[in-house]
């Protein structure tokens, strides 16, 4: 019984009407005048409109957080680079801008790179890299300041 209430939990109204429709004795006089004189099915109460505002909107950060944040870099990073600070996301920008420059990528497998001595100051000496590994690899070249 308690599986069958789990289940039927919203549907209290369907298993009445169910349980009251299959008595199998006739109806009486005294019933039959009820059926003509029954109500109609009950109209289900209109759902009060409160005023719902929709979410507003974040605004903007006043400051940038996460990879767009401005961080210091390691000496190699940032002669690679040519700057002294900048985000994660535009290393990775500026990185794969150098590798598309110079026809870095394996020509049959694009998700290798192929390092040339200027990559590999940055990728610890790697000859191959894959392109899930650049955000990796990049970790230790951006110094944590709290």
């Amino acid at each position: 019984m308690s599986a069958t209430s789990r289940v039927f939990r919203g549907c209290r109204a369907l298993l009445e009407a169910a349980k009251a429709g299959t008595g199998t004795s006739k109806p009486s006089a005294s019933t039959s005048k009820k059926t003509t004189t029954t109500k109609s099915k009950p109209k289900p109460k209109p759902r009060s409109k409160s005023p719902v505002s929709p979410p507003k909107p974040r605004p903007p950060p006043t400051r940038p957080t996460g990879i767009m944040k401005s961080a210091p870099l390691s000496p190699a990073l940032g002669s690679f680079l040519g700057v002294h600070e900048t985000s994660r996301s535009d290393a990775v920008k500026k990185i794969w801008d150098y590798i598309k420059l110079h026809n870095l990528q394996n020509p049959t497998n694009k998700k290798e790179i192929y390092c040339d001595a200027k990559l590999k100051t940055i990728f610890e000496g790697r000859d191959k890299v894959g392109f899930l590994e650049i955000g990796k690899l990049l970790s230790p070249h951006f110094v944590k300041t709290n």
